[in-house]
């Protein structure tokens, strides 16, 4: 146990650091706008070259500094979450492993090294998705890498279209403006392959199936690894999107996402499936507002979203730890109670998520819809954009009432310990960053202030639609008989709107019942019947038989020798005779 503490709180320390530092570089490269770009060529066989690339840039390690900071709050955060599993050392390895992947994502503009980086997180995702070894857990990571591999593969196909540009590297794209057809193909490609990452629509149902995983892995997920990867992908390519004009098709995608991931949200009842909905609705966000041509500021929600969202999965994983597994919010109750220090951590990230003011999440999800308010928005997104804002403050108020302000239930076995230092120390490490990173991000990533100029109606439409949706939110807690009877006399329609619009019956159990129980058959008449007979069993039973026949003759039985030498006799009178 020693060992895995240990091991623990030297990569926690190590990431730490080394995300201090990859912070500073990135602020010294953006300061004077400065990139570096590496070049290590591996092999060079008959003018054909394999090259090593790393781009470094103020985006790649202001990122990469943020992944290592959540990360090693995450791993410190394990060491006593779990605490009890045996294969500790296991999943540490996992984590760090995943950690690797991105960063060899993010640095790359190589599109065979991002390949690299993006199968990795999809090898290392199914690890840590199956990492209970139970049906919920195998199912679960089945879907989310089949859905991933759709996007591999789509990734693929991309890397054999960008050697039309004589290399894998995704710079030399933007100097040849010749190949219209090729840069179209080649972007839509990779655009499917950030929406599966991303969980877009219609990719959505592996994201909340993937909560199979322990807690600190969906923090990590969630906050600034893998469902991050497609949106970081597509940020990296904006350029090109607008060059294509691919925009209005990412904004359609990203408003659809968001607007159904809020709805689901306020139809779920799981804890960790209520922030995993969260999640989707926020990454719809960011690349509706890559749609809407703001692709700087998509970088700045993906950041400050990272640190609220680490935090919120941190405390679910602390709620769900002291109340003996129990993840239904219906459980829960007057929390704030019972554990305080816990219960200002979670209300903080949840009112980030909400986008209240002068938390981290406001700075840049109020500036981009004010600034997207200015744009030529048609009446569809625009309703797609503040509805979704409404939902959002719905759910997540409808979360704080159920699991705070309500009566304590006795539906569980609680285990109220609120003063554990090993979750206390990296929750109130994120916790300040949660507060003062919008803020501080702000500074540091717009240079010049934006100038909106909007009409008092505009102005104030974002805290009308937050208020109306807390108010929601609060009565659909509130009146707890009326609404789950309303949930009872519609069901058809809650479990539409509950169920993610059918996705995952339409794009998951459809696709995969039929192929499954056709294997299962083939199995069952081929593999265990025919096959079983005609083939190595079968030829088996009939050796087993003759062997059994030429033992009964050899069991030395002195009647079976004498018949058998007077049927010889007869035998050789009778071919003599004739």
């Amino acid at each position: 146990m020693f060992m895995n503490k240990n091991s623990c709180f030297i990569f926690s320390l190590m990431f730490f650091f080394m995300s201090f530092f990859f912070f500073l570089f990135g602020m010294k490269l953006g300061l004077k706008s400065m990139v570096y770009f590496l070049e290590w060529e591996l092999i060079n066989l008959n003018s054909s070259s394999v090259c090593f690339s790393m781009l470094l840039d103020f985006k790649s390690l202001c990122f990469m500094s943020f992944v290592l900071f959540i990360s090693s709050m995450i791993i410190l955060y394990s060491n006593l979450y779990m605490e009890l599993d045996f294969n500790v050392d296991r999943f540490i390895i996992l984590v760090v492993l995943f950690v690797f992947s991105m960063m060899f994502l993010i640095i790359s503009p190589n599109l065979m090294s991002i390949l690299l980086g993006w199968d990795g997180l999809g090898l290392v995702s199914y690890c840590l998705v199956i990492y209970y070894q139970n049906m919920k857990s195998y199912s679960a990571g089945m879907m989310t890498i089949l859905v991933n591999r759709v996007g591999d593969v789509c990734l693929l196909i991309s890397i054999a279209w960008v050697l039309n540009f004589g290399s894998w590297n995704y710079l030399f794209m933007y100097m040849n403006s010749n190949f219209d057809f090729e840069l179209k193909i080649i972007l839509i490609l990779i655009i499917i392959s950030s929406m599966t990452k991303s969980a877009q629509i219609p990719f959505s149902s592996w994201l909340p199936a993937a909560m199979a995983a322990p807690t600190p892995v969906s923090a990590l997920v969630h906050s600034s690894t893998l469902v991050t990867a497609g949106v970081y992908l597509l940020i990296r390519f904006s350029n090109l999107v607008y060059m294509i004009n691919l925009n209005d098709f990412l904004l359609m995608i990203g408003c659809l996402t968001m607007f159904m991931a809020g709805l689901g949200a306020n139809f779920e009842f799981d804890l960790k499936k209520i922030i995993a909905l969260s999640t989707l609705s926020q990454l719809g966000f960011m690349i509706s507002s890559i749609g809407l041509g703001f692709p700087n500021l998509a970088f700045f929600h993906l950041l400050t979203h990272a640190l609220f969202k680490a935090l919120l999965f941190m405390c679910a994983g602390v709620l769900i730890h002291n109340l003996n597994n129990l993840q239904d919010i219906r459980g829960m109750g007057s929390l704030v109670n019972q554990m305080p220090f816990i219960s200002i951590c979670f209300n903080f990230s949840n009112l980030a998520l909400c986008g209240m003011p002068f938390l981290s999440g406001f700075y840049s999800k109020d500036l981009i819809l004010e600034i997207g308010n200015m744009m030529f928005m048609n009446k569809f997104v625009f309703v797609l954009f503040y509805v979704s804002v409404g939902l959002t403050v719905c759910y997540t108020f409808r979360l704080i009432y159920y699991t705070m302000s309500m009566d304590f239930n006795y539906g569980c076995y609680h285990m109220l310990n609120d003063e554990m230092w090993g979750f206390i120390m990296p929750m109130l490490m994120m916790v300040i960053m949660s507060i003062m990173g919008g803020s501080f991000l702000g500074w540091v990533l717009i240079d010049i202030p934006e100038l909106i100029m909007l009409s008092d109606w505009n102005k104030y439409l974002i805290f009308g639609m937050m208020f109306i949706g807390g108010w929601i939110g609060f009565e659909m807690s509130n009146l707890m008989v009326l609404v789950e009877s309303m949930y009872f006399s519609n069901n058809k329609l809650i479990f539409f709107l509950g169920n993610m619009w059918f996705m995952p019956y339409l794009f998951t159990y459809f696709i995969n019942h039929y192929f499954l129980s056709f294997g299962m058959n083939i199995s069952k008449s081929v593999d265990k019947g025919w096959l079983e007979e005609v083939g190595g069993q079968g030829f088996w039973m009939i050796i087993n038989k003759m062997f059994l026949v030429n033992q009964f003759f050899q069991n030395k039985n002195l009647m079976i020798y004498l018949v058998s030498f007077f049927i010889w006799i007869v035998f050789l009178i009778f071919v003599m005779l004739y």
